[in-house]
């Protein structure tokens, strides 16, 4: 599996194949083996997954964490080719899946994020990048079957940079998107702008 997933844009789309990891009998941080054997993630997995299997095809172990106002932080992994950073992520929110490596800096990877991060309580606050391989030093983050509790902590201490956005525009979002719940029997929306730089999606945001 690890040699056939030589490419961001390959496991990108083995995650999208997964189950999203609603955690229906617990909390659970969970790396490589457990995902690939439960066939299922949430996003920090999916991000330990990506971390893994394209640290093998030299990539570094990067991971950025996203800060949000309600405490609901996401997790992504990003790598930067020629053409500029990008990211494998996976979400319950369309918004907020991997993005091609199209963007000049990691703050402009994650301000693409901004918008998609805007539901009923979600807004992003800063972000801050840790390669996992410094971070952790000789800490079993790779190949442990057992939940990665010490790189969560390691992510929520992590120094952020700020995100700034008015509060006009941050309220404008808000309303556009409850108004677009409201009217579309729940569904979650996919009117974003810079959708051109979006990895695609799970099925189940067809």
């Amino acid at each position: 599996m690890i040699a056939r997933l030589n490419t961001p844009a390959k496991v990108q789309r083995w995650l999208n194949n997964l189950k999203y990891n609603t955690e229906p009998n617990g909390v659970t941080q969970r790396s490589f083996r457990p995902v690939v054997r439960s066939r299922m993630a949430h996003c920090m997995e999916a991000a330990m997954f990506a971390a893994v299997v394209l640290e093998q095809h030299g990539y570094p172990p990067l991971v950025m964490s996203l800060e949000s106002q309600d405490n609901l932080d996401h997790v992504i992994f990003v790598y930067r080719e020629q053409s500029g950073w990008g990211s494998v992520a996976r979400s319950r929110d369309p918004g907020l899946h991997g993005r091609k490596p199209r963007f000049r800096s990691l703050r402009a990877l994650a301000r693409s994020y901004y918008d998609g991060y805007v539901d009923y309580a979600g807004r992003v606050t800063g972000y801050g990048v840790a390669n996992l391989s410094d971070a952790m030093g000789s800490y079993d983050w790779r190949l442990t079957t057992k939940n990665v509790w010490s790189v969560e902590q390691m992510l929520i201490d992590l120094p952020h940079r700020k995100i700034t956005s008015s509060t006009r525009r941050y309220r404008a979002l808000l309303r556009k998107y409850k108004e677009y719940r409201a009217t579309h029997d729940g569904r979650k929306p996919l009117y974003y702008r810079g959708r051109d730089k979006w990895e695609p999606l799970p099925k189940e945001f067809d």
